[in-house]
């Protein structure tokens, strides 16, 4: 997966934005149905772009961050990703125009990068 051609998407959102606050706040049956719509809007977008997912990925859970202090659990706005192919970073990133991740649901934004060759690999 470290050709030129792949690249990386996360799906990024805050529990502190705006939109999270408000979609937290609905009633509980709006939030089930704008749920619902948002779950078929996205298997709509892997239907239509199965042909350049290369590992479908899916929700972040809980983060634990390692480094020379030890353990620790952290917060971050990491919330899923996939892993596609494009022929360029911008195509990489129209694939994303629109998407649900927050089109439908609270989510801020999705970032694109490419997968770059391990050096000297």
């Amino acid at each position: 997966m470290s050709t030129n051609d792949t690249f990386l998407a996360v799906f990024v959102g805050s529990m502190n934005n705006p939109k999270m606050k408000a979609w937290s706040a609905l009633p509980e049956a709006e939030r089930r149905a704008k749920e619902q719509q948002g779950i078929a809007a996205w298997k709509a977008w892997v239907d239509k772009h199965q042909a350049v997912i290369v590992a479908m990925g899916g929700p972040l859970g809980k983060t634990k961050r390692v480094d020379a202090s030890g353990i620790a659990d952290i917060s971050n706005e990491l919330s899923g990703f996939t892993v596609l192919r494009a022929s360029s970073h911008e195509a990489a990133a129209k694939l994303f125009e629109n998407h649900p991740h927050f089109a439908i649901f609270p989510g801020e934004r999705v970032e694109i990068m490419p997968i770059l060759p391990i050096p000297g690999g």
